[in-house]
């Protein structure tokens, strides 16, 4: 019996990279929202011990205004990187990123702010 030339070969297609460059695994949503939010958590809490706990002890050199306020400036700035599109600086998905952090950081200023 001769093989079958027409038969496809076993084809792996390479896996799809995000951004990050990690591959995107074939999992249920519930599964990709852990996975984001498990590095969108390690992602803050590096930055929170990188830069020492700046949003919520500031330094407070030249802005006296409150918690609430300086993250909401953060965001602003965030959001017009991510619309210029100007990677030079940062890549959209750090920025995404750190949006979502910053918008956690402002539920914790709020949700201490009404106790």
């Amino acid at each position: 019996m001769t093989p079958n030339n027409n038969r496809k070969k076993n084809h792996h297609p390479q896996p799809k990279t995000g951004e990050s460059g990690r591959e995107v695994k074939n999992m249920t949503t519930q599964e990709n929202i852990e996975q984001v939010m498990d590095e969108v958590k390690n992602f803050l809490l590096q930055k929170n011990i990188q830069y020492g706990d700046s949003v919520f002890n500031p330094v407070r050199v030249f802005s006296k205004v409150n918690k609430d306020e300086q993250l909401k400036v953060r965001i602003d700035d965030k959001l017009s990187r991510l619309m210029r599109g100007n990677d030079s600086m940062e890549a959209d998905e750090d920025i995404v990123k750190d949006l979502i952090g910053y918008l956690a950081l402002l539920l914790i200023a709020m949700r201490s702010d009404s106790q």
